[in-house]
C-alpha cells in the first residue's frame, strides 16, 4: 500500500510563504504524476497543482498561479507545495495526490493515493 505523508502546514500572516512536502514509500515514485489540492471548510476539495513524473510538465489553478510552486525530487520520492504570497482565501487543509501515470491531470478521480491532510491557516 502506498503511503502518502504530507508536512510543512502551518499558520501564516497573510504575504507569507510556507513550503509544503509531500513524502512517499512509492519506490517507483520518479515514474509517477503528482498533485496537490485542497479543501477549505465548507466547500469542496479543489485542484492545486500537478506535475509530470519528471517534472517538466506542470499546471496550476488560476488562484495559484503565480504564486505556487510544484516540485519534486525523485531521489529523495518527495513532492513539494512552495507558497508564496498566501492569502485568507488560501485557507485549507492541503492534500498530496500520486497518479499511476506519468502524466499530469487537474480530475481528483484520476488520483490513486491521497495523503491524510496538512493544515494550512492564513491570518489576515
Amino acid at each position: 500500500q502506498v503511503q502518502l505523508v504530507e508536512s510543512g502546514g502551518g499558520s501564516v500572516q497573510a504575504g507569507g510563504s510556507l513550503r509544503l512536502s509531500c513524502a512517499t514509500s512509492e519506490r517507483t515514485f520518479s515514474s509517477y504524476g503528482m498533485g496537490w489540492f485542497r479543501q477549505a471548510p465548507g466547500k469542496p476539495r479543489e485542484f492545486v497543482a500537478t506535475i509530470s513524473w519528471s517534472g517538466a510538465g506542470a499546471y496550476y489553478a488560476d488562484s495559484v498561479k503565480g504564486r505556487f510552486t510544484i516540485s519534486r525530487d525523485n531521489a529523495k520520492n518527495t513532492a513539494y507545495l512552495q507558497m508564496n504570497n498566501l492569502k485568507a482565501e488560501d485557507t485549507a487543509i492541503y492534500y498530496c495526490a500520486l497518479r499511476r501515470t506519468r502524466w499530469i491531470t487537474t480530475s481528483q478521480d484520476e488520483y490513486n493515493y491521497w495523503g491524510q491532510g496538512t493544515q494550512v491557516t492564513v491570518s489576515s
